[in-house]
């Protein structure tokens, strides 16, 4: 018989064990462990993305600015005195003139207040109009089957298409045969009777987002058209909701033309006919109360907006999706 041949251990190429100190004494410490085996030096990120990502942070603090140059130089100017307005064309006034807010408010017949509250009047009279107009005409067509909906639904976007300019003369003929020249019904009336074919439009594609099978359950319950519309379609719909409320008030309240044409007293003016007014309203210019209250105006459309926002932007997001 010949002796087996004797196996000898290969060099490995890992480093050694951690010794355990006297026999018999355990795991090592985690001390040890970490002696033994070092962590690896940490790899720098190469420079090239952050300094794209601050670049583009840069260029859009800047264009921010540049959008935002118009604004800060009307409250700036609104804070001067109106002969320093055109003269120094910088954002810090030399001179400060707080006296255009109080001479702006009481600078017409009446007070600046008082156009606020016609503004406000009109403007909640709209939203409400098409909140509940708007979203009942977008409901007919994503869920209602009826003989010609889709050559209506069609019609109904082609009136995007037409300026107010085409329809303005046959609304004051009709208006003023109904002796409503110079009341706040031209502005509100037609909201209630679903003009605004941009919102039907976005309610309609958020309608067709909404599952059907809610609808087929609710009238396996018993539900009618109009419980579905209200418990169902309207709760679901808040962003799209949020969405044409927040556009009408905004339209609404910086509408000029149609307002103009339809209030021709001083005391029916709104919030822009009343601005407007500033120009000619003595012999000079009054540009610095006229800037204040343009700020005062923009209060409360900043308002909205900044509330709103959330709402706004997940209604535009989800409009579409189906």
């Amino acid at each position: 018989m010949t002796d087996a041949p004797v196996r000898r251990a290969a060099p490995s190429d890992s480093p050694a064990a951690p010794s355990s100190g006297a026999a018999g004494r355990g795991t090592p410490s985690l001390s040890e462990v970490a002696a033994a085996y070092p962590d690896p030096p940490a790899r720098r990120r190469p420079a090239g993305p952050r300094l794209r990502r601050l670049g583009k942070h840069v260029a859009l603090v800047v264009f921010g600015f540049v959008m935002l140059y118009p604004l800060l130089w009307m409250l700036a100017s609104s804070f001067k005195p109106t002969a320093l307005i055109f003269r120094e064309p910088g954002l810090i006034p030399t001179e400060w003139d707080f006296s255009n807010y109080t001479e702006g408010w009481n600078a017409l017949l009446d007070p600046f207040g008082h156009y606020l509250l016609n503004s406000a009047i009109v403007v909640l009279g709209s939203v409400l109009g098409n909140l509940v107009s708007c979203s009942m005409a977008a409901y007919a067509f994503a869920r209602l089957k009826f003989r010609g909906r889709n050559l209506w639904f069609a019609v109904m976007l082609m009136s995007i298409m037409l300026p107010i300019h085409v329809i303005i003369v046959p609304q004051y003929i009709l208006f003023s045969s109904l002796s409503w020249i110079n009341t706040f019904l031209p502005l509100i009336v037609p909201k209630l009777l679903a003009t605004d074919a941009f919102f039907i439009f976005l309610m309609v594609q958020f309608f067709r987002g909404i599952p059907k099978e809610l609808d087929e359950a609710a009238r396996l319950d018993g539900c009618g058209h109009g419980r579905i519309f209200l418990r169902i379609m309207l709760p679901l719909s808040l962003p799209a909701l949020a969405t044409t409320a927040i556009f009408t008030f905004i339209w609404t309240w910086n509408d000029f033309f149609s307002q103009l044409i339809f209030l021709t007293k001083p005391d029916m003016y709104t919030v822009p006919i009343a601005l407007r007014t500033f120009v000619d309203a003595t012999s000079n210019s009054s540009w610095g109360p006229l800037f204040a209250m343009s700020i005062v105006s923009l209060i409360p459309v900043f308002l909205v907006f900044l509330f709103g926002q959330k709402y706004l932007v997940k209604g535009i997001a989800t409009t579409g999706i189906k």
